[in-house]
């Protein structure tokens, strides 16, 4: 039996957990350690469907507040 694990949902286990935590108790590392960890886990599923989607509803979504600020 093989064991396999998506990097990507690693990842956004470990990003949820370091973000659960007390704001209070965090230091520099602890916070440069969670915009690491943010930061590799946008590359890593940028390039997925998923990704892509969350990019169009992101782009979707900016074009429509821009939008609404022009007569």
């Amino acid at each position: 039996m093989k064991l396999t694990i998506n990097l990507a949902v690693l990842l956004a286990v470990i990003l949820v957990v370091l973000v659960r935590r007390r704001v209070q108790a965090r230091s520099r590392v602890d916070q440069t350690m969670v915009l690491t960890v943010a930061v590799t886990f946008g590359v890593l599923i940028a390039p997925t469907d998923f990704g892509q989607g969350i990019l169009r509803t992101v782009s979707d979504l900016a074009q429509s507040v821009s939008d609404a600020g022009t007569p």
